[in-house]
């Protein structure tokens, strides 16, 4: 019985962590992802950010549920930078595979400011979003100045 409890949980396991390692068929795919999570995020980031500066009007709901969804966001684009993804559609730099260690603590720094300004947007308190938008903003522009063409 104890047999069939292995190989049943071993069946399941394979199955689980095969769509998992097929994410990626191929690099261009990882890049598409990437791309794309770091556009969701951006485009939730600069709605906060437009309200922080005035362009648009602010609206506390608005705001919170953008940088919420900002600071997920944040989290996702990092399993597409693997190896092999350097070429193609990028404006990646080659510094990211040259330097990983200091890419993914760029990469965390940012996704610690958006967790902040995600707190910062559930008080509603537009001075303090204003704050962290700021603070995200230039954990942003860091990254991009080391690791992105224009």
């Amino acid at each position: 019985m104890k047999v069939l409890a292995c190989i049943a949980v071993a069946a399941t396991l394979t199955a689980l962590a095969a769509p998992a390692s097929a994410q990626f068929a191929k690099p261009e795919d990882a890049i598409k992802y990437r791309k794309n999570a770091l556009f969701v995020m951006q485009q939730n980031f600069g709605r906060v950010a437009s309200m922080a500066s005035g362009r648009t009007p602010f609206d506390a709901k608005v705001a919170a549920e953008s940088a919420e969804t900002a600071a997920f966001m944040s989290k996702l684009p990092w399993a597409g930078f693997m190896a092999d993804t350097d070429k193609g559609e990028t404006k990646a730099k080659p510094e990211i595979w040259k330097e990983p260690a200091k890419f993914k603590e760029a990469s965390e720094k940012m996704q610690g400011e958006m967790t902040k300004l995600a707190a910062a947007s559930k008080t509603g308190n537009i001075d303090q979003i204003k704050t962290a938008v700021a603070a995200v903003g230039g954990t942003c522009k860091a990254c991009h100045d080391a690791y992105r063409n224009q």
